[in-house]
């Protein structure tokens, strides 16, 4: 009883603090990051975590109602894998940027992170309408943050790897 009506929301949440923990680790705001230009636009660095909190638990939530909504195994594995790919390159990106020191190399990522949240949304709408909904502004917050890494690429040519 346990396992099968909580087994989704504690693996999801394991799962959700596993990625949250693994970009957290990778990001590392030193003299090289402070030593960036940025443009007069960026969010206050403080924001960034709550930011990425609400975006974390709204897309665990909607992997969730994703998961009760289609109980086809075909439809989970799907699931799974979205999620997976997903969370490999939201993580990537951390490493790219911030320990690589490659924000050239990390626009590029970015794009593919986008567009895995892109499958991700349509994935999981497909099982849940609201469920989808709920990455949008995951998929917004991508959005700006690609926006901020081309600027930051533009504004730091010589930021090529430390």
């Amino acid at each position: 009883m346990f396992a099968g009506e909580w087994g989704p929301a504690l693996v999801t949440a394991f799962a959700a603090l596993a990625v949250a923990v693994a970009g957290g680790v990778a990001t590392r705001t030193d003299a090289w990051y402070f030593a960036l230009r940025f443009p007069a636009w960026k969010p206050p660095d403080w924001a960034f975590g709550p930011i990425w909190s609400v975006i974390i638990a709204l897309t665990a939530t909607s992997a969730v109602l994703a998961w009760n909504a289609d109980p086809e195994p075909a439809a989970r594995t799907r699931l799974v894998a979205v999620f997976t790919v997903n969370s490999v390159l939201n993580i990537a990106w951390s490493w790219i940027f911030f320990r690589l020191r490659r924000p050239d190399w990390a626009l590029v990522e970015v794009g593919l992170l986008w567009l895995s949240i892109v499958a991700l949304a349509l994935t999981i709408g497909h099982a849940s309408p609201i469920a989808g909904l709920l990455n949008l502004p995951y998929l917004a917050w991508v959005s700006v943050a690609a926006c901020l890494n081309l600027t930051i690429v533009r504004l730091n040519p010589h930021a090529r790897g430390a």
